[in-house]
């Protein structure tokens, strides 16, 4: 990791360089950004006594730069702790420096040391640079399709008739 490179954990003194980085994340991707309502439940909950989710930033030369979510799920087939890579993400003027890589071997260093069974995470189609860059990092591409539902349609789901 570069001498200039600092990872920290998010905390009231620096939520605000998360959320920021989280809008700038939702601008890379093509996406709406948080909205207020969940900028405000984003920051409650990183810092709250038992987050359901991990957080850290990079700082470049003391400047935010990038940041790390992260949670964990559980392997029932290994009886271990997997750690899920919700979001990594690194400014455009920042990539190319070691940020993304000290990241994400933070995250590798976080799995071994909860004895987890892996480490997964999920990545658009079209980000041809991150799918380089997690195979290079050893990653290696499942055939698992990715599945959702949106929030807005639980209701809708759970008022229909079972078949």
């Amino acid at each position: 990791m570069k001498d200039d490179l600092v990872i920290s954990k998010v905390d009231e003194h620096n939520v605000q360089h998360l959320l920021h980085l989280i809008q700038e994340l939702a601008r890379f991707e093509h996406l709406p950004p948080p909205d207020l309502q969940a900028r405000d439940r984003l920051e409650r909950d990183v810092l709250r006594p038992d987050p359901p989710f991990s957080a850290f930033l990079a700082f470049l030369d003391s400047k935010p730069v990038g940041y790390i979510t992260y949670y964990f799920t559980y392997s029932t087939f290994q009886g271990r702790p997997v750690l899920f890579l919700e979001d990594i993400f690194v400014l455009q003027a920042a990539r190319r420096k070691g940020v993304g890589e000290a990241l994400f071997r933070f995250c590798l260093e976080e799995a071994q040391l909860r004895g987890c069974a892996r480490m997964e995470w999920a990545v658009l189609t079209w980000n041809e640079r991150a799918i380089k860059f997690y195979e290079r990092m050893g990653g290696k591409r499942l055939d698992w399709y990715l599945y959702r539902i949106e929030r807005d349609d639980f209701g809708k789901l759970l008022a229909m008739k079972k078949n």
